[in-house]
């Protein structure tokens, strides 16, 4: 059984501690460093290549807002996921941490056995966010924000038919709910969807309904169409 190395990045030591008593509960999992601010969570993330950084949202020098941005965009660490803890389950803090590149959100008073699921979830390549959450998520933020930042990311490199999967994607919809309507095997939508993941650069779904709305290609408020 392969071991899950997590990285820990909170300002605070007794929350750091915490946290790795509470991995060392998982036989899988092995916290491998641990960070008082952004910039050395970087570092380590460079040095230690750990499968999940488990990042404070608020630090000194660097929040985990810059330093996840940082640590998804290099292209060295591509294997590495963060996870966003806060103290505040807030959508905007949710929508912030997504943007930023994070693959979930989780809050500091997490149940232990949660808090496994989630880093066994995430280090698996999954976001621990549902694409409806997300798309919720999304919408709300921009109900009160008429002005989202657009990212950068542009949608050419994708084919008509990964465009269009990445639409659905965008508007919540699961692979089977894609395989309906489009009328294709959920083996092909997967395959669509990884596809596209790839041209994107979106470590997982929940990234994929981010680049959809900020691309243009999902109008907030046609969701439900």
């Amino acid at each position: 059984m392969s071991v899950i190395r997590v990285l820990l990045a909170d300002d605070q030591s007794l929350v750091r501690a915490g946290f790795r008593s509470l991995l060392a509960h998982g036989d899988d999992i092995e916290v491998v460093g641990e960070a008082a601010h952004g910039g050395t969570a970087i570092e380590l993330a460079r040095v230690l290549r750990p499968d999940v950084v488990l990042m404070d949202m608020r630090m000194p020098e660097l929040d985990g807002l810059a330093a996840t941005r940082r640590i998804v965009s290099d292209p060295d660490l591509k294997d590495v996921r963060v996870v966003m803890l806060t103290t505040y389950a807030d959508d905007d803090y949710v929508y912030l941490a997504l943007r930023a590149g994070a693959s979930g959100f989780l809050v500091k008073d997490i149940e232990p056995d949660d808090l496994l699921r989630a880093v066994r979830v995430v280090a698996g390549g999954e976001s621990l966010l549902a694409p409806a959450v997300t798309r919720a998520v999304i919408e709300g933020f921009v109900s009160r924000r008429p002005e989202p930042a657009r990212s950068s990311v542009t949608l050419g490199a994708l084919t008509e038919r990964e465009r269009e999967v990445v639409r659905l994607v965008g508007r919540g919809l699961s692979n089977d709910e894609i395989a309906d309507r489009l009328l294709l095997s959920p083996l092909t939508v997967k395959t669509h969807v990884s596809r596209a993941m790839g041209k994107l650069g979106a470590r997982d779904r929940a990234q994929v309904v981010m680049l959809a709305y900020e691309s243009g290609l999902v109008i907030p408020g046609s969701a439900g169409s």
